[in-house]
């Protein structure tokens, strides 16, 4: 019957139960410090999962969407009385009405979670297409997570698109959808905080408080295209679940030291006519200044084809020679992370052969579908193609790490497919693309990485990989970046908001393009603050495209050098602390930079101060005009010292320091 679903279970497996009405199916999964919470409407069409891996091993083709396998089980005393479940589970009291399954946990606090009353979960179409799940809002909760979104660190009060696209100039405030695919949050309310993780890839919309309906209480929501719903239930303090989250996508993959430093990169170099003069005097420039670099990002202009850019294609007119390039760099301790992207234009020498094969996105009839890209139309390869993902693998060894080319930067991959009947293989099970269009993104990256260890098995040098659009478990394949953001004072405020929601979400190595990728030249004042600030981010990289004004570069401004320089050899000795904290990071599934409340609870939620690492507390200027930082310094340490010198400083003491645009940055070390 609409709306009224009354469940009865069909199976008590000791660490599982399953409970069925009306042809669809609601299992729960115990699970040591998680509750999985599966509802299954259409088992034909149960796709796997590459996001969920807690022994940190998932197979190409994915992983089962209810396998247990790397979890720790538990096994709860459930008791049925007048239609409730009653049992304990993760030190909470679990009541599940069974007309609807609606589900309400409690401590000692009051209620943590509770499902919408009602109807919570679209068991027979009442609510819609795809799944939709409502739960309880408090006025006062505070929300934190979804991956790179906009606005400030709490999300409550808002509502954003489940999707991703190419976000060029972004306005780091408001602007939705962004590159990453992470429907995982936490919800901090009056009894606790719980996160929950939406195990899909599909589009759809998540509500915090904007939707209002005359019916119900006040409640969050989210909708997404999938039918069917795997949802994880994480409860403990925001950083145990964070700590949770990370180990059930399977961790992060470590990061080599040298990524720390400063690494150039600037489209205008690489879409110049001579290019290979350009990427050399980069060297050259740096040695003059005195600026230590590390690596340099080679923009897409290197595979150039008239005005068009075709990836693993060499424009040997720009770089005659680039095994001679990579070796140039590497002989001066720089290496090179070339710019791949996933579609093939349609004029690329490449196409016709991947089109025979079937490898692209395609209709019913096999026929490539193609989409407009970079000036032209091109086809997206199809990762859940074995062919494609082998292909891939194979053009990486030939036309980039045969030149000496072994780090990759995985870019354009957000898949900007919307239409139904465009396919994709599915390892198998076909599936319409769209559904999945992040999932592409995860599986390019991951092919790189294995074609990059398999070229290079005898030596233990890690890889490094970058991938602009991300999923849950992007980390175990693959560092990330915020990017193309906007050049602007404003922004570069919103900025932080956005790494220190990063961290909220699961990602370590993160950074921005220093400077802001598009838009006006930074000004003398905006360049330094957001050079200062950036000291203390994982990755520092200046990166833009501004045309008809000068690239991002140290030597921006030329009378600014001398403060400059100062920042570059700051930088250059955090590195070993950066590397060591990345390692401590991995080892214990945290994040590397993230804000004070998670060791402080009652610390200001949108501090500009951050904390880098375990015993750095960065304290940026966000304003222009000012010359000072107001902090008050976290009271989880009994001591400070400014800068890491001087008198030492009690925890829980506000005060006041100056520091000019050409001053050496704020920060605070741990007694």
């Amino acid at each position: 019957m609409k709306f009224r679903h009354e469940f009865r279970q069909t199976i008590n497996g000791g660490f599982f139960a399953e409970y069925e009405s009306d042809g669809a199916l609601m299992r729960l999964d115990f699970f040591d410090g998680i509750l999985r919470i599966a509802l299954i409407k259409d088992r034909e069409n149960l796709f796997p999962t590459w996001s969920v891996a807690p022994d940190g091993q998932c197979p190409k083709e994915g992983r089962d969407r209810l396998s247990c396998e790397g979890f720790e089980t538990v096994c709860p005393e459930i008791s049925e009385k007048d239609g409730i479940l009653h049992f304990e589970h993760c030190g909470l009291q679990f009541h599940i009405e069974l007309m609807n399954f609606r589900i309400t946990a409690e401590n000692e606090k009051g209620i943590l979670y509770q499902d919408r009353s009602g109807l919570a979960y679209n068991f027979a179409g009442e609510l819609g297409d795809g799944s939709v799940h409502f739960t309880r809002r408090e006025e006062n909760q505070k929300i934190y997570g979804l991956g790179d979104k906009s606005g400030q660190v709490n999300k409550s009060g808002r509502s954003f698109d489940l999707g991703t696209g190419d976000a060029m100039g972004f306005r780091a405030e408001y602007s939705d959808p962004l590159y990453k695919h992470v429907p995982f949050y936490i919800c901090e309310n009056s009894a606790g905080a719980y996160g929950l993780f939406y195990d899909t890839y599909s589009n759809g919309r998540i509500n915090f408080g904007q939707e209002h309906d005359n019916y119900f209480e006040p409640f969050n929501s989210i909708r997404y295209e999938e039918d069917n719903m795997i949802l994880y239930f994480i409860p403990g303090t925001p950083m145990e679940i964070i700590r949770k989250f990370n180990a059930l996508c399977g961790g992060i993959e470590p990061v080599p030291e040298w990524a720390f430093s400063y690494c150039g990169s600037t489209m205008e170099y690489t879409d110049a006519p001579d290019a290979d003069h350009r990427l050399r005097g980069f060297i050259e420039r740096c040695e003059e200044n005195g600026i230590r670099a590390r690596g340099f990002y080679l923009s897409s202009g290197y595979t150039q084809i008239g005005d068009q850019r075709c990836v693993f294609h060499w424009n040997r007119d720009k770089i005659p020679s680039p095994k001679g390039l990579a070796d140039h760099f590497r002989k001066h301790g720089l290496e090179i992370i070339p710019n791949i992207k996933p579609a093939f234009l349609t004029i690329h020498p490449m196409y016709q052969t991947i089109a025979e094969n079937g490898w692209f996105l395609h209709y019913a009839d096999g026929a490539p579908a193609v989409f407009p890209f970079w000036g032209g139309f091109a086809g997206y390869l199809d990762f859940t193609n074995p062919g494609a993902y082998e292909f891939w693998k194979t053009c990486v060894k030939e036309h980039l790490l045969k030149y000496g080319y072994r780090n990759l930067w995985n870019d354009n991959n957000e898949y900007d497919v919307w239409d139904k009947d465009v396919l994709a293989c599915g390892f198998g099970k076909k599936i319409s693309a769209n559904l999945i269009r992040p999932l592409f993104s995860y599986l390019m990256s991951r092919a790189s990485r294995e074609a990059c260890m398999e070229y290079e098995s005898d030596t233990e040098d890690v890889p490094f990989m970058i991938s602009r659009c991300a999923i849950a478990g992007t980390q175990r394949e693959a560092t990330t970046w915020t990017g193309d953001n906007y050049t602007d004072f404003h922004d570069l405020r919103f900025n932080h908001y956005q790494a220190m929601t990063m961290s909220l979400s699961g990602f370590c190595f993160f950074g921005q393009d220093i400077g802001g990728f598009a838009g006006p030249k930074p000004s003398e004042e905006l360049f330094m603050r957001w050079l200062q600030y950036a000291l203390f981010t994982p990755r520092f990289v200046l990166h833009s495209w501004k045309p008809g004004e000068p690239s991002n570069m140290p030597w921006l401004y030329p009378e600014l050098m001398p403060a400059v320089r100062k920042l570059f050899d700051l930088r250059e000795r955090l590195v070993p602390y950066l590397h060591s904290e990345m390692n401590r990071c991995i080892a214990e599934n945290m994040p590397m930079i993230y804000p004070v409340f998670l060791k402080q609870p009652d610390y200001d939620r949108e501090a500009d101060c951050f904390m880098c690492g375990e015993k750095i507390l960065a304290c940026p200027v966000f304003d222009e005009g000012k010359d000072s930082v107001s902090v008050k310094l976290p009271s989880f340490a009994s001591g400070w010292k400014l800068r890491g010198e001087g008198p030492e400083i009690k925890g829980g003491t506000e005060l006041e320091v100056p520091c000019a645009p050409e001053d050496m940055p704020v920060w605070f070390e741990i007694v």
